[in-house]
């Protein structure tokens, strides 16, 4: 290996690894271009057909069956995603291959026929399955065992998610509602395109990462040696903190899907005379996430150092029950409603301030346990059933949002709120006969 090579490894910026930053940009675009689109999915869907701007004319049943059923398929192909970069292509090359396959759909979602908006999507799945799980299992790849920057370089690396998600919101969604919808699909194409140029370009920072391990004697095996007792343990844990990102994605994803119909249909969005789009409620999240993320790490990190509670199981729980205590704010929004005939725009911004310190809580830090406790083997594969669950909870959002045409929206959000707060309790309970399993992966962070 070259001087010049191993400098690049070493080269740091900000005190983390050069690469985190490419890494940074390309999930930022990709996440422009995802969050862009899925800001005016289902606002397309149920928009009635006809005029300068006409949507499909669905009713929000069928809308929210749709988006169920896609963001789960988009997250569940992660499993095939991990598994075809373990076997055969490496973490590296798969994101490049997703990144050009979603750069095909959205640019395919931009044309105005039924053929090209199914299509769309199917391009979409796969560049998400392909892109969404290895990219994240590169960042982990990054830091050595035991460099406690690694759970604040996925806090980084998750900033630039919701920097894109946040952009992506007011710009897609707006030209999405003023100027077209297809034109906003055809913007979140452009914002992928950057995506894929920038992380080609950026290569040379990434070349002791991401890459296929089937290549040499030695990794071969470490392929085929049977899982250790303390690698079957560790993978228990993270199956059993998968059922925690289920039941919190199930509630989470209702910001694209119920809680959207209901900030366009029930929420008085009027600032003098200037009415706010239904989409910029998406960029909230997203603001919240940029202005917090780095607050919300260092009170873990700080919690840390004074030997207080602070294992990632902890702070996944605790996501959980915040996110869950925010949809009491919706509860409140729906009796406003009830009782007035519209809801106050505040309730949706305490909501997501609630659900965003929750998502701050598990989201990054779920990311970051995966790549401490997965066999190495078995990376990518674990990285992908994560997102296969975050799949299943987007799933349940969509199922939860049909059922509100039946039961209310006051108790859809109620029994949301009541449900993760409970479950989050009591799992609270096992919390210490659980992290022994773990044998102590998180004890020597320096």
């Amino acid at each position: 290996m070259s001087t010049t090579t191993i400098e690049s490894h070493q080269r740091e910026f900000f005190g983390h690894p050069a690469g985190l930053f490419v890494l940074f940009f390309t999930e930022m675009w990709e996440r422009f271009s995802y969050y862009g689109m899925r800001a005016i999915l289902v606002l397309y869907l149920v928009s009635k057909t006809g005029g300068d701007n006409g949507g499909l004319g669905w009713t929000n049943g069928e809308a929210l069956a749709l988006y169920g059923w896609y963001t789960m398929m988009v997250y569940v192909m992660s499993v095939p995603g991990g598994y075809i970069a373990d076997k055969f292509l490496g973490q590296k090359k798969s994101v490049l291959i997703g990144g050009v396959l979603l750069l095909i759909g959205h640019s395919v979602l931009a044309v105005e026929h039924m053929w090209a908006f199914y299509s769309g999507l199917v391009f979409i799945v796969l560049g998400v399955g392909m892109l969404k799980p290895n990219i994240s299992t590169m960042v982990g790849g990054l830091y050595k065992k035991g460099d406690i920057r690694r759970d604040k370089g996925f806090t980084i690396f998750y900033i630039g998610i919701n920097l894109g998600a946040f952009l992506s919101s007011l710009i897609v969604g707006y030209v999405g509602e003023v100027y077209g919808w297809h034109y906003g699909f055809g913007l979140a194409g452009i914002g992928m395109a950057f995506g894929v140029t920038q992380y080609y370009f950026g290569q040379k920072y990434l070349t002791h990462v991401g890459n296929y391990l089937g290549d040499t004697a030695e990794s071969s095996v470490v392929m085929k040696a049977p899982l250790t007792k303390i690698e079957k343990d560790r993978v228990v844990v993270l199956l059993i903190s998968f059922l925690l990102v289920i039941l919190f994605w199930g509630a989470f994803e209702q910001a694209g899907g119920l809680m959207n119909i209901y900030t366009m249909d029930k929420t008085d969005r009027m600032l003098g005379d200037w009415l706010v789009p239904a989409s910029w409620f998406q960029s909230i999240n997203a603001m919240f996430i940029i202005f917090f993320g780095t607050t919300v790490a260092m009170f873990w990190a700080n919690r840390k150092l004074k030997g207080k509670v602070s294992s990632s199981l902890f702070k996944m729980i605790m996501g959980l029950i915040i996110m869950g205590l925010g949809f009491f704010f919706m509860t409140a929004a729906t009796a406003q409603y009830e009782a007035t005939g519209s809801s106050a725009m505040y309730w949706l911004i305490f909501a997501y301030l609630f659900h965003t310190i929750g998502e701050l809580c598990l989201s990054p830090v779920a990311l970051s346990y995966i790549t401490k406790l997965s066999p190495v083997k078995y990376g990518s594969i674990m990285m992908g059933v994560y997102f296969a669950m975050t799949g299943f909870g987007s799933k349940l959002a969509g199922l939860l949002g049909e059922w509100s045409e039946s039961l209310g929206e006051m108790t859809i959000f109620t029994g949301i709120a009541s449900t993760s707060v409970g479950i989050g309790l009591i799992v609270l309970l096992f919390r210490k006969k659980l992290e022994p399993l773990t044998h102590g992966v998180e004890d020597n962070e320096a």
